[in-house]
């Protein structure tokens, strides 16, 4: 039994070791980023043209507002849509740039384990939707029922179909591209982990959520992004990852929605209550999330701690 726990250890070892069998130095990953920005660029070409007709047709000239005053639907779709082209992009970096894989971004396993994505995605579904509607139940005053049978419908094809892709491509990029990435430049686990929550978090920096609370929640941005990291390497690969992150912009956009958050959507709900910082933070970072990691590690008997998220290359 040793002997097959220490094989383990010795595959599982390999997601973040698999930059030091490719001569990829770290130039070429900050040349593919600019490289997947550009195609994220060009994939905001139609929202582009929509902001810009509606805003000298009806608000100003002030884009925001213009955005605002599209369908919820369409500004759903058209903020998506810059995320498929981007996942495009990632798919031509990694192939012809670094000549790799995507599985060699994604997982140390031999190919992307689906059945990791669902269980992360049901698990985190599911107490999503017991926290939403509890809260309704609890606080009714707080919600503003929002349901529209044609309305949602258009919505569930558009977050389910796209919606995936946005996420993925997040997790594509910071857990496995630039975890590698930054592995390759500092050889160090715990450096990589932390400069990818770093910049995971600052992207987050011109969010309306961040206009509306302040800068402290920058803390949460950061702190998921932790939160993923160590999910990533933990379980060396990011099909954890992959499959919360989906589980909680699909039952956010289609359950739940407020007028100051990124996303407008036609949800069953809109929370019309006045946000606040401090103890949604406090929970998520220190109880929640660190709840969710003891759960996939019962699950699939992590081990070696300080060796996955600490160690040298």
């Amino acid at each position: 039994m040793h002997r097959f726990n220490s094989n383990l250890l010795h595959i599982s070892d390999m997601f973040l070791n698999q930059v030091l069998d490719y001569k990829n130095p770290f130039w070429m990953y900050l040349l593919g980023s600019f490289v997947i920005i550009i195609f994220t660029v060009i994939g905001q070409l139609p929202l582009t043209f929509f902001i810009t007709s509606a805003s000298i047709s009806a608000s100003g000239g002030d884009p925001m507002v213009a955005l605002r005053n599209l369908d919820k639907n369409l500004q759903l779709f058209l903020l998506l849509v810059p995320f498929a082209v981007g996942f495009l992009g990632l798919f031509l970096v990694v192939k012809k740039m670094h000549e790799r894989s995507l599985r060699s971004i994604s997982t140390s396993r031999q190919s992307l384990d689906w059945k990791r994505i669902f269980y992360a995605f049901f698990i985190w579904g599911v107490f999503s939707i017991i926290l939403i509607f509890g809260d309704y139940f609890i606080y009714p005053e707080n919600y503003q029922w929002n349901f529209n049978f044609r309305s949602f419908v258009f919505l569930f094809l558009i977050a389910i179909f796209l919606m995936p892709i946005q996420t993925s491509l997040e997790e594509y990029i910071f857990r496995g591209y630039l975890m590698q990435g930054f592995a390759t430049l500092f050889r160090s686990r715990w450096g990589a982990l932390l400069l990818t929550s770093l910049v995971f978090g600052s992207l987050h920096l011109f969010n309306p959520e961040v206009e509306k609370l302040g800068y402290g929640v920058m803390i949460y941005y950061i702190g998921t992004g932790l939160f993923l990291g160590i999910l990533t390497l933990m379980d060396e690969g990011i099909e954890l990852a992959l499959g919360f992150h989906a589980a909680n912009n699909l039952t956010t956009a289609l359950l739940v929605t407020s007028s100051w958050t990124a996303f407008q959507t036609e949800s069953i709900l809109i929370d019309i209550s006045e946000p606040s910082l401090g103890g949604e933070i406090f929970i998520s970072l220190f109880l929640i999330y660190p709840l969710f990691l003891f759960l996939m590690s019962n699950k699939f008997n992590w081990s070696g701690y300080k060796t996955k998220l600490i160690s040298k290359l």
